[in-house]
């Protein structure tokens, strides 16, 4: 069941409900789900379910199940299953014939994409990007040709040096939001493109509060002829290795590297 972001008021009556009658409530931390429950007079028996001792909890939760607990599965803020291991409870849940449902509520990821003004329709929840600059610049290429509107969370501290790379990588012209604090009194949310963002944080440091990045689609382009990759494959052939050759291409045009590969050692055969 999903908590409050931020502001303890946006707490659904179900969700209450629900935590009133709880037999156990499983929690990222009892120091802040405890005093969350008794701001609403909620007593409650607390369990610590987190990363780092699920494999031991899970089993406890299961059997609480079976034998017929009703248990109440919580984030210290949010939706839970999202960047925590609820998803295996859930899972095993599933694979044992227990009865799971979820009770819907606040989340960063679609207050930050509601509040950014940007394409809604399509988008893609990519979590942290990896904090080292290689391991980054490598999960933000294979976002790069993503046609949706991307969703991550970032620290502050590695604000400035993400929306940079971000900058570099997916393009300095992409329309972008960073939103901070959702739900609390100093909320703020941010626009521009990643170069303007990258810009601003570089000169005013890191933000306080939790930050939600969205990050708009890539612009759109004209769909790549047979001619245009066999001309661009052709031509990079001539310049460099043929496995390098397909990853330019692929990335350039936008198409499958599979694709992009085949066709290449195709041309090569044909000494071309």
């Amino acid at each position: 069941m999903a908590t409050p972001i931020g502001n303890s008021a946006d707490i659904t009556l179900r969700a209450l409900a629900l935590l009133q009658r709880a037999d156990l409530v499983a929690c990222e931390d009892s120091r802040v789900t405890g005093p969350f429950l008794k701001r609403y007079g909620i007593q409650a028996s607390l369990l610590p379910y987190h990363e780092h001792n699920a494999a031991k909890v899970r089993p406890q939760l299961l059997q609480r199940l079976r034998d017929g607990a009703v248990v109440a599965l919580v984030s210290d803020a949010g939706t839970p299953l999202i960047n925590d291991p609820g998803y295996k409870l859930v899972r095993d849940c599933i694979a044992q014939g227990i009865h799971v449902t979820a009770l819907p509520g606040p989340s960063a990821v679609l207050t930050a994409l509601s509040l950014s003004g940007l394409p809604s329709d399509r988008f893609l929840y990519a979590g942290f990007p990896p904090p080292k600059a290689g391991a980054r610049a490598e999960w933000l290429a294979e976002l790069k040709a993503v046609r949706a509107s991307l969703v991550l969370l970032e620290s502050p501290q590695r604000l400035a040096d993400s929306l940079a790379a971000m900058a570099d990588i997916l393009g300095g012209a992409r329309e972008a939001a960073v939103a901070r604090e959702l739900t609390k009194k100093f909320e703020e949310v941010r626009r521009g493109s990643l170069a303007e963002l990258a810009a601003f944080y570089a000169g005013h440091g890191p933000p306080k509060g939790e930050v939600t990045l969205v990050i708009g689609p890539p612009p759109d382009q004209p769909e790549a002829t047979a001619g245009d990759l066999d001309a661009a494959l052709t031509a990079a052939m001539r310049q460099v290795p043929l496995r390098q050759a397909v990853d330019e291409v692929s990335a350039a045009l936008g198409l499958p590297r599979k694709a992009v590969y085949a066709r290449a050692l195709d041309l090569r055969d044909r000494g071309q």
